[in-house]
């Protein structure tokens, strides 16, 4: 999914284009309000993430802009915070509105959330090969056998499952699962990839969660 954000802050948008590459989404970034704008207009984008105190053109600006031409998701990620800016950015055409300091989490979230309307949902039973996680039951079996897991376990496989056969980077596996910044020690995930590893496969001769060399691990049936 490509993505746009318009975000004049240098940290603030290489963090968020950083992150959103990592999740899996083409990302371009727009440093002020005039560049983003013309960006949106001349390129197509699944969303908008846009900040309000923009040089060149303000947020309030773009936004009003924009939807003059589309209907393209937009979500206001900013400092302003009362409740009279989320009522006007809400007005003026915005999906959602985000205030700074945020979780990547949330924000990921919400993106999934906008990108996935119209889209055909995904059964309620993940399945690979002869595992099965049952979101709702919040079960897993695999061979037809039960597998307890602990919370994090459950959500660490409910995660590889949904992308299953992509090398998902430690960085997004932490900040999905133990909403951890990017930046942080990310050891966290190979202990727990590998006690999700004696649960989910040790017992098993078909091996399904595979470490990709520099980049993180995959659930795949493929060596």
């Amino acid at each position: 999914m490509a993505i746009l954000v318009i975000e004049d802050d240098i940290k603030t948008g290489d963090y968020l284009q950083k992150g959103l590459t990592e999740a899996g989404h083409h990302v371009d970034l727009a440093r002020s309000g005039v560049d983003g704008l013309h960006l949106a207009r001349e390129q197509h984008y699944e969303l908008l993430i846009l900040d309000v105190m923009l040089p060149g053109k303000d947020g309030w600006q773009v936004m009003e802009e924009v939807r003059q031409s589309s209907d393209v998701p937009v979500i206001f990620l900013t400092a302003r915070d009362h409740v009279e800016d989320r009522i006007h950015g809400l007005r003026l055409g915005a999906d959602d509105y985000l205030v700074k300091p945020f979780s990547f989490t949330e924000l990921v979230l919400r993106v999934q959330t906008l990108l996935r309307r119209g889209v055909k949902h995904e059964p309620s039973t993940l399945k690979l090969a002869d595992l099965e996680l049952d979101p709702i039951r919040r079960k897993v079996t695999r061979g037809g056998v039960t597998i307890s897991l602990t919370n994090k376990e459950f959500m660490l496989l409910q995660l590889l499952m949904c992308r299953q056969g992509e090398a998902l980077p430690r960085t997004i596996i932490a900040s999905q699962v133990w909403d951890m910044n990017f930046d942080s020690d990310t050891n966290v995930v190979d202990v727990a990839i590998k006690r999700l590893r004696a649960k989910i496969d040790a017992p098993f001769d078909q091996k399904l969660i595979r470490t990709v060399r520099s980049i993180g691990y995959m659930l795949s049936e493929q060596s």
